[in-house]
């Protein structure tokens, strides 16, 4: 079967096979392959990569395999609380651990929702020894500053929701060498983080970042359909090379995205579920050698039940 994950403007989309079972009271297990991917920008299926991997340059092509192994599962301790396990492997790239555990506590009128995550990635076949798979990263003597996957990111995302309201924050740390690595074809890719915002992940080498949300349901005045947020994210001391030429190493780089949505669905009548939504997003760092970026999206979708 296809699998797919949301993008950030148009889907990317995954070939490939999975396996569900439900059979263990509580418990969901979950394993597949995937062989392919398709990007936004792209009408043909290709090759599985990372970034600092995946393009070319004058030293060598970009790399791709087509085998990324995963299993894992979600088990309900409590009608609240849910833990999951799941592992990872992009062949010759890297592997990865991921723990979750969350909860739904009601306190007072409302609802806290806690989220926790940890991620432990490492090296594997080639990227391990050949340049050519290297990823991204603050490798100080390597090249461009790329390296092998070495990572470990944890955060934690609350959020309390009364009466139409959300009330949110969170913390990440991105520990380790490279960047965190997930299978990024560069055009709308996504990653499992709560920081993966409309333009980017705050996910880098030795990044530490919080952020802050609001959101509201205008049903809870009379305006069924239509919801608004706003995110921000501050990250910071993240790891670099300034001058690849130099190899010279850089720390305590920093970048903010502020994040903006609107978003109207029809609740009834002949246009029912018909949606649009505008989203505005600003991002600004003094990472070397980028720009800042402001970018606009207005976003019409339809829903259409099958059965």
């Amino acid at each position: 079967e296809f699998l797919h994950t949301l993008g950030r403007l148009l889907p990317q989309t995954f070939q490939g096979g999975q396996i569900t079972s439900n059979d263990i009271k509580d418990l969901t297990l979950v394993g597949g392959q995937i062989e392919h991917a398709k990007g936004r920008n792209s009408s043909n299926n290709e090759g599985l990569s990372l970034g600092g991997a995946n393009g070319s340059s004058n030293y060598t092509a970009g790399k791709f395999v087509n085998k990324f192994y995963y299993a894992g599962g979600d088990y309900k301790l409590t009608k609240d609380l849910t833990a999951q396990y799941y592992y990872g492997n992009l062949e010759d790239f890297y592997k990865q651990h991921f723990l979750g555990l969350t909860h739904n506590w009601a306190i007072g009128p409302g609802v806290l929702k806690s989220d926790l995550r940890y991620f432990n990635s490492s090296d594997d076949g080639l990227n391990g020894n050949n340049s050519a798979y290297y990823t991204n990263g603050n490798y100080n003597g390597f090249r461009a500053g790329k390296g092998k996957v070495d990572n470990n990111l944890y955060s934690g995302l609350f959020l309390y929701t009364v009466e139409g309201h959300t009330f949110g924050g969170g913390y990440q740390v991105s520990n380790g060498s490279s960047d965190f690595p997930w299978l990024n074809q560069g055009d709308g890719s996504s990653a499992y983080l709560t920081t993966d915002m409309q333009i980017q992940k705050f996910a880098r080498a030795g990044e530490r970042t919080w952020q802050a949300r609001y959101a509201y349901d205008f049903a809870k005045v009379g305006v069924p359909g239509l919801t608004a947020g706003v995110v921000y994210l501050k990250g910071s001391d993240i790891d670099t090379i300034a001058n690849t030429a130099a190899r010279t190493e850089t720390t305590g780089q920093s970048e903010w995205e502020r994040d903006i949505t609107v978003a109207y669905v029809i609740p009834e009548g002949p246009l029912k579920n018909l949606g649009v939504a505008w989203k505005n997003a600003m991002w600004r760092t003094d990472l070397a050698n980028t720009r800042s970026q402001d970018e606009n999206r207005l976003i019409v979708s339809y829903s259409l039940p099958l059965f």
